[in-house]
């Protein structure tokens, strides 16, 4: 079993994935919330432990990000913070589990196996999922995020973002854009597709370094890391 752990305190963070490798899992740590959500974009978990207070992106952020995309990995909430209002806010963000620090490790391996033990195979099928670099895209909730954060989109907006996304790195033509996306409702003379191409990159593209929606001069659009 592959365990994923957010948790700033080093030595915590080390004699926590300790105990665990010597109870027949692996454990990968993770110091940060912005750095857990990349490293969980091409790793397969079956079980994330997430302190609150971390750098970055909090925890509780990091698992509202998680459930955008996948219902059914198990999440333990392990904080410092006891008090009812944020036990509260982590299972409204569908955390399964919260345990108080300081614990017992003993005690966190029990409701580990419990969960483990509960686990159901996903129902979420894999295309209602894209993922490219730290974006993320939810067809089946129509959501969209960066590096943790939910980004706001109108309809049209989400439409071309995920077929822009659905062409996996290639070139679409603007006429093309506009069969799928706008059924031909408007002259393609116009420069509507050139604006909401701003649209996006205003809100995907704008305060990252790394670009993903680009242009190819005569061509068309492409989303892609490169």
């Amino acid at each position: 079993m592959n365990i994923l752990l957010l948790e700033d305190d080093l030595i915590l963070s080390a004699e926590l994935c300790r105990f665990l490798e010597s109870n027949s899992f692996t454990c990968d740590k993770i110091y940060d919330g912005e750095t857990f959500l990349r490293q969980i974009k091409n790793n397969t978990y079956d079980l994330y432990l997430l302190d609150i207070n971390v750098p970055k992106i909090n925890g509780l952020d990091v698992c509202q990000t998680i459930r955008s995309f996948d219902k059914n990995t198990p999440i333990i909430i392990i904080s410092a913070y006891g008090d009812i209002s944020d036990k509260k806010d982590a299972f409204t963000r569908l955390a399964d589990d919260y345990l108080v620090k300081p614990f017992q490790f003993e005690e966190l391996l029990l409701r580990m196996n419990s969960l483990l033990r509960r686990k159901s195979p996903s129902d979420a099928s894999d295309q209602d999922i894209i993922r490219v670099d730290d974006l993320i895209i939810n067809k089946t909730e129509q959501k969209v995020y960066r590096a943790g954060n939910e980004i706001a989109l109108t309809l049209k907006e989400f439409q071309l973002l995920v077929y822009l996304a659905e062409a996996q790195g290639r070139t679409v033509s603007k006429q093309q854009i506009t069969e799928h996306v706008w059924e031909h409702n408007f002259n393609t003379n116009t420069n509507t597709v050139e604006v909401y191409i701003n649209f996006l990159r205003k809100k995907i593209d704008k305060d990252f370094k790394l670009k993903l929606i680009h242009t190819r001069s005569g061509f068309g659009y492409y989303l892609s890391t490169l």
